[in-house]
């Protein structure tokens, strides 16, 4: 129990700022579709963007976390603060030799990366060498962004989770500030891009030089001596290499669509992109935010051999995992068009960049809840040191949605590279599970099975509430935007209120335990 109230809290530190990080992220989506719609621009920006932002997640939010916050946190435990540190301090300096090489091939090599990330830009020279230009000056963003992650795990794993969680903001921040400032300095909209790209870089250097004041204040000293090889780091490396494809399954399958769409008609990328935007908010709010408030617990328990605890407390993530996303994925089908209207119809993007995105974003949000479940679920391998299962099942996954996406997409074009992703992403989770309950026998599937049928019964009748609404009060995307943003909001608080009653008359205990936090709050 004491580990779920941790979890529960750290989680709500987390999702609060992630909340605040990804408000940003949405304005600053907002002025790059207002300024410069779907088409060659955005669509190069996009691609540029691709890996650095791909790497992002898998390390900032995937395997970098999840390979060294485990041998950390044993270390903490089984041995002392001190040697821990010694490993952090290890970690660090191996880590910035490793992306110095890496940043710099990444910018030599810029035009391989477009060919194989985007094969169908090759058809268009103008805007394969805009990419190109754009990749060279964001590619460095990989650097900070790296580093950042084990800051993330240092001090997640020491209990400090809000500084990590609030450092995204700063990059949205630096992001938008840059593109304004190009927009105020130049109508070219090369020039306009460019300034964004620069953008990305200055957020990543604030965000980590915004980690170290923290790291300092929990005792950890950069200037002090530690060796350049630890003993832990070959236990890291181990299960680093292996977690990326484990803990990325998604964002691997979301690169494999991007590749796929520029094969498809322009705009293609950019649908995606936005579609994959919006998904992300409830991802990194409730599933990502769960995910990193979870692995530290999981650890501890794993490294005092407490299996019975790990199996509760993993138990009770996945059932509050499902008891957010199931209302959240029947709130983004039903408000798929009204949503994206709001967020992006303005300026040069149209009614027809509305319904394909709004497409997207339907056949995306179809994978949600096996989306999240896997943030909770992979950690427990890790948490037990075992990269093999996780990496055997993500082949696995990931070559059946590069299966079903040459399937899809003929016929449902770039939704169906979408679809492919959600179906993909629930065969993975199936995958985990069957995994899980094979080397730690019973979870108590009953009680799961219970929780998630409770909450898809309240989510269903929330999202019929829902609909009824919008359609009384979202007849057309032509009204004033303020207008729209007050009936989203109406219709969204209503769904929460709906669905909020519902548990409290079905007593769901995770409606317990977040009303028992923010009372303690």
């Amino acid at each position: 129990m004491k580990e779920n109230r941790r979890v529960v809290k750290a989680a709500g530190i987390v999702g609060l700022y992630t909340l605040l990080s990804r408000i940003l992220g949405f304005a600053r989506d907002m002025v790059i579709a207002f300024f410069f719609g779907s088409g060659m621009i955005t669509d190069a920006f996009i691609a540029a963007f691709r890996l650095p932002n791909l790497m992002r997640r898998l390390f900032a939010e995937g395997s970098l976390v999840l390979s060294f916050v485990p041998v950390f946190t044993d270390y903490l435990e089984t041995k002392s603060r001190e040697d821990a540190f010694q490993l952090a301090g290890s970690a660090l300096k191996v880590l910035t030799l490793i992306l110095v090489v890496v940043t710099v091939l990444g910018v030599i090599f810029s035009p391989l990366i477009l060919s194989l990330l985007a094969p169908g830009f090759d058809q268009n020279p103008d805007k394969m060498a805009l990419a190109v230009s754009l990749t060279r000056i964001v590619f460095p963003y990989v650097f900070f962004v790296c580093l950042v992650a084990l800051c993330m795990g240092i001090l997640n794993s020491l209990g400090h989770f809000s500084a990590p969680a609030l450092a995204p903001v700063l990059l949205n921040v630096a992001m938008i500030t840059g593109l304004l400032g190009g927009v105020y300095f130049s109508s070219d909209n090369v020039f306009r891009i460019k300034s964004l790209a620069w953008g990305v870089i200055a957020g990543g250097a604030i965000q980590l030089g915004f980690q170290v004041p923290f790291l300092v204040r929990q005792g950890f000293r950069f200037w002090k001596k530690t060796p350049l090889f630890h003993p832990g780091l070959n236990r890291i490396g181990r299960m680093m290499l292996p977690s990326v494809l484990g803990a990325g399954v998604y964002q691997v399958n979301i690169v494999a669509g991007t590749i796929l769409a520029s094969l498809l008609v322009e705009g293609s990328m950019t649908w995606l992109y936005y579609a994959d935007r919006v998904f992300q908010f409830p991802l990194g709010i409730f599933a990502i935010s769960m995910g990193t408030a979870v692995l530290p617990s999981l650890s501890r328990q794993a490294a005092s051999g407490d299996i019975k605890g790990l199996k509760h407390t993993f138990s009770q993530g996945l059932c509050f995992v499902f008891f957010i996303t199931l209302p959240a994925s029947v709130g983004l089908i039903v408000l798929s068009e009204p949503i994206v209207a709001v967020l992006f119809k303005r300026g040069e993007f149209g009614s027809h960049d509305l319904v394909m995105t709004s497409r997207a974003l339907i056949f995306y949000t179809l994978g949600l809840c096996s989306v999240s479940a896997v943030r909770v679920t992979a950690p427990v391998f890790y948490a037990r040191q075992d990269a093999r299962t996780p990496v055997v099942i993500a082949v696995i996954s990931i070559l059946i949605n590069i299966l079903l996406s040459m399937l899809l997409m003929g016929p449902m074009q770039h939704a169906g590279l979408a679809f492919a992703t959600s179906l993909a992403s629930t065969i993975n989770l199936a995958l985990l599970l069957w995994a899980i309950r094979k080397q730690l026998g019973r979870l108590g599937g009953r009680v799961i099975l219970l929780s998630v049928f409770r909450s898809l019964l309240c989510a269903l009748a929330m999202g019929a509430v829902v609909h009824g609404l919008a359609i009384y009060l979202i007849p057309a995307y032509n009204v004033p935007v303020f207008q729209m943003i007050a009936t989203m909001v109406l219709c969204i608080g209503t769904g929460i209120l709906v669905y909020a009653v519902l548990a409290f008359l079905t007593r769901s205990p995770e409606l317990h335990s977040v009303m028992t936090m923010l009372k303690k709050r």
